[in-house]
């Protein structure tokens, strides 16, 4: 079993150790996925979030145990990336990844489990003060965009939002899909696509983000929602393909 932790959670090798060891059958369930689960411990005080992330196929056990970085040691070096950068995301604790001699298993992200208020997918126009979140995430986006770091999996329930009195604070999670690199309209645009098909929501980015760029709010508005719509319609072929054969 390979354990590697951050600075300071070294002081918890064994305890993670045993943690994994007993994942199964110990902590509470958050989130039990066809894919991945999330469950919760507390050690020494310190509420953990351990992401158990799904057995990979046949042809991905010789890549992640030879060839490609796995998705926890991924989620664990994004996150202290993010950290070095001032973008919030809950602290990293430990990956761990279990192998064979020519074969990859089990693999987890440990975190520390951040308390927020709410996330994207709980904004709500009619509500007070929701509206002035919308546009501090659409910056917050913006800022990320200008420090060349593109979150693929930019989803409504991959951004947590901690009110912190007005002044909304933003925590990115599930963070295995990233490209750090500078970003084109398109692709700042594009990284829009997964958050909403709601027209008015998708118009106040648009106008907010225009703020900071040089096009004006309607050129951006036209491209964000462009690319919405090509996902949406990628999306629909996908599951009507899975329907049709029962994948």
């Amino acid at each position: 079993m390979k354990i590697i932790t951050s600075e300071n959670y070294r002081h918890l090798r064994a305890d993670i150790k045993n943690l994994i060891q007993n994942f199964n059958e110990t902590g509470d369930m958050l989130v039990d996925g066809k894919r991945n689960k999330l469950k919760l411990f507390e050690l020494e005080g310190i509420k953990i979030n351990v992401k158990s992330f799904k057995i990979p196929n046949t042809v991905n056990k010789i890549a992640y145990r030879f060839f490609r970085k796995s998705k926890a040691e991924r989620s664990f070096k994004y996150a202290e990336y993010l950290l070095s950068k001032n973008v919030g995301t809950p602290q990293p604790i430990a990956y761990v990844e279990e192998t064979v001699a020519f074969s990859f298993l089990r693999s987890f992200y440990l975190s520390e489990q951040l308390d927020y208020d709410l996330s994207f997918r709980e904004i709500d126009l009619s509500k007070p003060g929701h509206e002035a979140i919308l546009k501090a995430f659409t910056r917050f986006i913006f800022e990320l965009h200008e420090k060349e770091i593109e979150f693929l999996d930019n989803s409504p329930g991959n951004t947590l939002i901690r009110l912190n009195g007005g002044k909304p604070k933003f925590f990115l999670v599930d963070l295995n899909r990233m490209n750090f690199k500078a970003l084109n309209f398109s692709e700042r645009m594009r990284n829009f696509s997964r958050l909403t098909q709601d027209k008015e929501v998708v118009r106040i980015m648009a106008i907010e983000y225009a703020k900071h760029i040089n096009k004006n709010k309607d050129e951006v508005f036209e491209k964000m929602w462009f690319y919405i719509k090509k996902f949406q319609e990628g999306f629909l072929r996908k599951k009507a393909f899975k329907k049709k054969f029962k994948l």
